[in-house]
C-alpha cells in the first residue's frame, strides 16, 4: 500500500517538474508515406534482385553459346574424327564440355531463381494492390 502511494507521489511529482504530455498520434498523411518508404524498400530489393539475375543469365548464356561453338569446331564434322583426334584437341574437348556443363547448371539454378523473384514481385503486389511506387526524383 504505502509502495503504491509512493509511486502515485512520484509520478504526480515528475509531472509537474516536466509538464503533462498528452498522446499525439502522428498524421494520417505521415503513415502513409512512412508505409510507402517500407514497401518502396521491398520492391527495390526484389526488383535488383530480379534485374542481377536476369543480367547473369544473359551474359552466362552468350559465353555457353560461344563455348559450344567453339567445341562444335574443335569436334570437327568427320564420322571418324575421333579416331584421327589429336590428344590436344581431346583435352580442349573435355575442357570445353566441363564448362558446358557447369554453365548449363548455373543457367538451370538462375531459371528457378528468376522465376522465384517473379512470384515475390507478383505476390508483393496481389499483397498491397493499392502500392504505387515513388516517383523518380533522379530522372
Amino acid at each position: 500500500m504505502f509502495q503504491t502511494f509512493l509511486r502515485s507521489r512520484a509520478q504526480t511529482y515528475l509531472r509537474s517538474i516536466v509538464g503533462e504530455r498528452e498522446f499525439r498520434a502522428r498524421s494520417p498523411e505521415r503513415d502513409a508515406e512512412t508505409d510507402r518508404e517500407r514497401l518502396d524498400a521491398v520492391m527495390t530489393a526484389i526488383n535488383q534482385a530480379l534485374g542481377s539475375a536476369e543480367a547473369e543469365q544473359a551474359g552466362l548464356t552468350k559465353r555457353v553459346d560461344d563455348v559450344l561453338a567453339r567445341a562444335a569446331v574443335t569436334f570437327g564434322n568427320g564420322d571418324d574424327e575421333y579416331l584421327t583426334r589429336e590428344s590436344l584437341d581431346s583435352h580442349h574437348l573435355d575442357l570445353f564440355e566441363t564448362e558446358i556443363q557447369n554453365g548449363q547448371r548455373r543457367l538451370r539454378e538462375l531459371t528457378g531463381s528468376i522465376a522465384h523473384f517473379k512470384f515475390l514481385k507478383s505476390a508483393f503486389l496481389s499483397r498491397f494492390p493499392d502500392y504505387k511506387a515513388a516517383p523518380n526524383t533522379s530522372a
